[in-house]
């Protein structure tokens, strides 16, 4: 908090000059003066176009959406309501708190942007700003005598919450003796009233401290790297005991027989009782993760700085989960943390949309971004923090498991085709722009006129059916890669899904005359070759998927890389109408050896092609996805699903057996 406020100290010594004369004419003598001064002066509240500020208008949702995206610098996002223009001046600030959960839409999707704000929603929408803020307040002597006014039992909390904090005052009650106050739900807000309140909500946050940085240590003495010693957790920190051991029996032995916390060899941590791993600094800029304790057979891969389950240690390796994965990584390549010294770690929160995002902590930055996987589960509470490796298996921090839930689009056969046309794409695409463009941030000034994507709906429906790829996924993953088609390698080389970019030399990148000579190849050659096909050397299934099953496995180290795409597929489907969204029925191959996909539905029938033996994963939840489009009993009186293909055409349909798929939902 101490941050936010020094900017806005700064960025207020740059607005006072320019407070048009008529604000002071405006505010002189308002009650709330001060307040709305102050904010006028942070860059807040803003004037109109002919210099006025207006204290006594009413305050629109969109408005209110604005004061609160500057008050907390929260980064722009593009919303899906369907009511709010993505281009429109104030539609980032929607998108902003839509991503957050702070203010929500309708059940049927409309933001109301331009309807008037009442003094119920604003209580709402900041009782979630200080449940976000971890700002608890006592609410047990607030009484409200006009409860009756309020649309639901938590506005009735929320008002209280407000009113214990501070930031929203009520109104006196007629009985002069009576503890209880007004608040007047239903009332609108006014702009000197929102100022005050934001204004009171800053001042409370002046009092939340952040804790000072701890001193950075003098320097160690040097260790010899080939000896092991043991060490425990005191007043925060780990600290080694003075005795050596030259093997690492000799160390597990005392760490086993013992409170201690870890194990060092030198100055590394290889052993510790609980905690988390995450994949180290290294050359390569990501951590491999290997079926084997000799590092042999490379199953996955994971961006450095990425949290990893911990399992356990030997000698010479570390025992991980990566998505759903549980492999051997070294200890050179892998960084751990004690349970007890864990200060930030990935986690998912259903947001007030009922919207799941997805935190991710960096461990080598220490720094956080967040990004929307889509629709929570019914099993999450809001704003309720849950934990999951893989995506799918939600676990509270205690471990226990709270739900299963495969997020549609990231487990749907990319050979489901997309109902939406390519001028529908296309508007699409335009629309994305120009919300980014109305950011004003610098890399995406003239988005609309310079973006690598303008115009390909027309590709790639062409390219949908050609080669039976869905064109919406291939256009989410163009966004993901090339940030809405202006990286520097979609810019400069035509390049919109970062082919031959890797994470060792992020500046290489093949380069194509043209955009869709891009997409052409990220079909032809990795979708529709190595990736996707069955017989492919680095085939998990056709699907974005996770690093167990699909895509993300071998396409990128980011571990959520499919989930990233599905998200974006979500927001394009949502701004078109929905139309995409679970319109197909999903499953899991289950075989852990090689499975037949046939051509009728007989164990006689020709088979087209077969799954490779795959690992299963934590829970066996992850074979091979595919999209179920009929399901029959056979005369071998065993149920039989037809099934879309993973190949490439003549075959478009094929037939596995029930007993050897999973529907998931």
């Amino acid at each position: 908090m101490k941050k936010l406020v020094a900017i806005l100290i700064a960025l207020s010594l740059i607005i006072t000059a320019y407070i048009p004369v008529q604000a002071a004419d405006e505010l002189t003598g308002l009650t709330l003066e001060k307040e709305m001064r102050a904010m006028i002066e942070q860059g807040i509240i803003q004037g109109y176009n002919d210099g006025t500020v207006r204290p006594k208008d009413d305050v629109t949702r969109e408005q209110f959406a604005a004061f609160i995206v500057r008050a907390l610098e929260l980064p722009a996002a593009v919303p899906t309501y369907t009511d709010v223009n993505p281009s429109s001046a104030l539609a980032s600030a929607i998108g902003a708190l839509q991503s957050t959960g702070i203010m929500k839409g309708t059940l049927d999707n409309k933001f109301n942007p331009t309807k008037k704000i009442t003094r119920e929603e604003m209580a709402i929408t900041m009782a979630r700003v200080l449940d976000q803020k971890s700002i608890t307040v006592s609410v047990d002597s607030i009484i409200v005598g006009d409860q009756n006014k309020f649309g639901s039992a938590d506005s009735i909390v929320a008002a209280k919450k407000t009113i214990a904090a501070k930031i929203i005052n009520g109104f006196a009650t007629e009985d002069k003796t009576s503890s209880a106050v007004l608040f007047k739900p239903k009332d609108l807000s006014k702009r000197d009233q929102v100022s005050a309140v934001i204004y009171r909500f800053i001042e409370l946050m002046k009092t939340v401290e952040e804790p000072e940085p701890t001193p950075e240590p003098g320097k160690p003495e040097p260790v010899d790297p080939t000896l092991y010693q043991i060490a425990s957790i005191k007043n925060g920190e780990l600290v080694k005991t003075t005795k050596t051991y030259a093997t690492y029996v000799e160390a597990e032995k005392a760490f086993a027989s013992s409170s201690v916390d870890a194990i060092y060899k030198g100055d590394d941590i290889i052993k510790i009782k609980s905690g988390i791993a995450y994949a180290d600094n290294t050359t390569k800029n990501y951590a491999s993760i290997y079926s084997n304790t000799s590092f042999s057979n490379e199953v996955t891969y994971t961006t450095e700085g990425r949290e990893m389950k911990y399992i356990g240690s030997g000698p010479d390796y570390v025992i991980v989960q990566v998505g759903g994965t549980v492999g051997y990584a070294k200890h050179s390549e892998v960084g751990l943390i004690p349970s007890q010294l864990i200060s930030g770690r990935d986690k998912y929160v259903k947001n007030g949309s009922e919207m799941l995002n997805h935190y991710v902590y960096d461990h080598l930055t220490k720094k956080s971004a967040f990004y929307t996987v889509g629709p929570a589960p019914q099993f999450m509470e809001r704003f309720g923090e849950y934990y999951s490796y893989d995506g799918v298996q939600f676990y509270d921090i205690n471990g226990n498991l709270k739900g299963t839930h495969f997020p549609y689009f990231q487990f749907q056969s990319v050979r489901q085709p997309t109902n939406y046309t390519a001028e529908e794409l296309d508007s699409y695409i335009m629309s994305a722009l120009a919300a980014r463009q109305a950011t004003n941030l610098a890399k995406y000034k003239d988005a609309v006129t310079k973006s690598k994507l303008i115009g390909l709906g027309t590709y790639l429906k062409e390219m949908e059916t050609t080669y039976r790829v869905n064109a919406m996924f291939i256009l989410a993953t163009a966004i993901h890669e090339s940030d809405f088609g202006i990286s520097g390698n979609a810019m400069t080389k035509n390049n919109l899904f970062g082919i031959k970019v890797f994470d060792s030399n992020p500046e290489l990148g093949e380069k194509y005359a043209e955009p869709k000579n891009s997409v052409n190849a990220f079909v032809t050659r990795y979708i529709n070759s190595s990736y996707g096909l069955p017989t492919g050397s680095y085939a998990n299934g056709i699907v974005p998927g996770n690093k167990t099953t699909g895509f993300n496995v071998k396409y990128a180290s980011d571990p959520h890389w499919g989930s990233k795409v599905a998200g974006h597929m979500y927001t394009i489907d949502q701004s078109l109408g929905g139309r995409d969204y679970k319109q197909a029925k999903l499953a899991m191959t289950t075989a852990t050896t090689t499975q037949n996909v046939r051509a009728s539905a007989s164990t006689w029938s020709n088979i087209l092609y077969t799954y490779k033996k795959k690992d299963l994963g934590v829970g066996n939840l992850f074979g091979y996805p595919v999209v179920i489009v009929e399901t029959v009993k056979a005369a071998d009186g065993y149920e039989w699903h037809k099934v879309l293909t993973d190949t490439a055409p003549p075959s478009d349909y094929g037939w596995i057996r029930g007993d050897l798929l999973r529907i998931i939902e």
